[in-house]
């Protein structure tokens, strides 16, 4: 297991780049032309992002980017 001190500042910047990145996945994963299998691999790679988000932001903040359930999860 690995450790990682950040100041206040570095906290917010780190929470708001991830914020943004979920949210672009997120609007990516809503757009029909994207092949399916590109899909999967933004999925596993919000889920890898959103687990780093929970990290630094509030229980409220994670509660917005929560992923959804799909039908075949």
């Amino acid at each position: 297991m690995l450790g990682l001190l950040i100041n206040d500042v570095e906290q917010k910047e780190m929470e708001y780049l991830l914020k943004r990145e979920l949210e672009e996945l997120l609007m990516d994963l809503e757009d029909h032309r994207i092949d399916q299998m590109v899909k999967r691999a933004m999925r596993d790679r919000y889920q890898t992002l959103f687990n780093l988000f929970r990290r630094v932001a509030s229980e409220q903040e994670c509660i917005k980017y929560m992923p959804r359930r799909t039908e075949n999860q």
